[in-house]
């Protein structure tokens, strides 16, 4: 896998992360959390920039979401029980979905990123049920920048441990988002201070 990631990062660079989130979040059975976590490793070993990264990943994201939230508002309910499988959205999934929609709302688009299986299916049903676009924008774009933004920073921080992130983040997702932006915003701040106090005395 680890070797795949980095064929596809050499051959396309920030354009194959933008095109691998696009067709995640669509559908398409591909490691989202593994190829951030990966990438994320690569920012801090200088082998990708950090914030180009992150902004195709951010980028790919918000389009395949979108795309998602399209098709569920001009094709709706008839478009998934038709092609849902072909693009790996089950009847389980869905249902599973549907439920968790009804019970959280618009917030499942924000937190069904970490929930594997729920992430590909909150904007189609969101979509189908006319959710405004600016309500859906609001929740599916921060979400997204949270999402991201945890599995490439903590790449990034931990470095060559980032096998041992994913499993754990994989393992039990959404229950460890407010536990993990916290400790994440404190270790960014502290690397970045820690960066700028470097710089500075090496002006001196």
């Amino acid at each position: 896998m680890e070797q795949s990631l980095i064929d596809l990062l050499q051959e396309y660079g920030y354009l194959g992360i933008f095109l691998f989130l696009v067709l995640g979040i669509v559908g398409l059975p591909l490691p989202d959390e593994i190829m951030m976590t990966f990438i994320g490793y690569l920012t801090s070993i200088g082998q990708l920039n950090l914030a180009l990264t992150y902004l195709s990943a951010l980028a790919g994201s918000a389009c395949g979401i979108t795309i998602s939230y399209m098709l569920g508002t001009k094709l709706g309910y008839p478009f998934l029980r038709k092609y849902g499988n072909k693009i790996f959205i089950t009847r389980r999934r869905l249902r599973i979905t549907q439920v968790l929609f009804r019970k959280y709302g618009n917030w499942l688009l924000f937190v069904g990123y970490f929930i594997p299986g729920v992430r590909h299916v909150t904007a189609y049903l969101a979509g189908i049920s006319k959710l405004p676009y600016s309500r859906f924008s609001l929740f599916a774009y921060s979400g997204a920048m949270v999402w991201c933004a945890t599995f490439i920073g903590l790449g990034h921080i931990l470095g060559a441990n980032w096998e041992t992130v994913f499993e754990v983040m994989h393992k039990y997702g959404a229950r460890l988002l407010l536990i993990a932006l916290p400790i994440i915003g404190i270790a960014v701040g502290l690397y970045y201070w820690n960066q700028s106090q470097s710089k500075s005395l090496d002006t001196k």
